[in-house]
């Protein structure tokens, strides 16, 4: 009996070990974002020279950083406002009514969840320039709604989909139009799963590389930009600085949509089947 036990106990602690090296190689490099950003020393090596704010002075004083937050903040807050009212379209459709080609279309939509981002990139490129588009922050944020459009229709379906019917229909027998039942009634109850949408569209536009290096021309994004400055040595603490005020805005962001997901859940009623957290 003490032989099975040990066995029983040799494979569970195996598994919880793998589960903390896991966990510590892919979280430990964000974790030292913030320790040498407030490192006062060029090099990004231990032991520590001693605590500063100056990279976080620089950051905010660097003109080029500066255009490129504000691009990445307009091409995100614009392709995840895109890519949500369009998500919100195909999600109603696909859950609500049957229509030829449902299946393949909403494929089509889905597609750039496993089409790889340099394709993608690449195919816009190509199709841009032959229609004689500029490159400029407009054609990032066709491309990042583009991208972002498949993950709000897989929230937004399931917020749809966990709808009662006849919720819509007691209000059309009230006397309520269908835009006016859907404006009144559905739209409040998955509006936790459209705010949940958009923060992860956001998010994402805001970390993507891939399409802005290929589809931005000029304008510089943060992402971007930060790949410029991995050249010069002397720019790797304030892109440290940098890092820390993104993973925090990240984490934030991730926090209120998976906030607003899971009150979502709790007012539809829906089992909660996990989340983003």
């Amino acid at each position: 009996m003490s032989g099975v036990r040990a066995s029983g106990r040799g494979p569970g602690g195996g598994l919880k070990a793998y589960a903390i090296a896991y966990l510590l190689f892919l979280y430990a490099p964000i974790l030292l974002l913030p320790v040498f950003a407030f490192n006062n020393g060029t090099i990004i090596a231990f032991p520590l020279k001693g605590f500063t704010t100056e990279w976080f002075a620089q950051m905010w004083g660097n003109a080029t950083l500066r255009r490129a937050l504000m691009n990445s903040l307009t091409i995100a807050v614009s392709s995840s406002i895109l890519a949500t009212c369009l998500g919100l379209f195909a999600a109603r459709a696909s859950t609500r009514f049957s229509f030829p080609f449902k299946a393949p279309i909403m494929g089509l939509i889905m597609l750039p969840l496993v089409l790889p981002e340099i394709i993608i990139s690449v195919s816009l490129l190509v199709v841009l320039l032959g229609l004689g588009v500029q490159l400029s922050v407009l054609t990032v944020i066709l491309g990042h709604t583009l991208i972002c459009m498949p993950y709000t229709v897989a929230i937004l379906s399931t917020a749809f989909s966990s709808l009662d019917r006849s919720l819509e229909e007691a209000a059309q027998d009230l006397g309520e139009t269908k835009w006016s039942a859907f404006r009144l009634v559905i739209l409040p109850l998955v509006m936790p799963g459209i705010i949940s949408a958009l923060l992860m569209s956001f998010t994402i536009s805001l970390d993507e590389f891939i399409i802005a290096f290929f589809l931005a021309g000029n304008e510089p994004t943060l992402p971007t930009y930060i790949f410029s400055q991995l050249r010069f040595p002397k720019s790797i603490p304030m892109i440290m600085a940098l890092g820390t005020v993104l993973v925090g805005l990240s984490i934030l962001l991730l926090t209120i949509a998976e906030y607003f997901r899971r009150r979502g859940v709790a007012r539809t009623g829906q089992k909660d089947s996990g989340g983003f957290l």
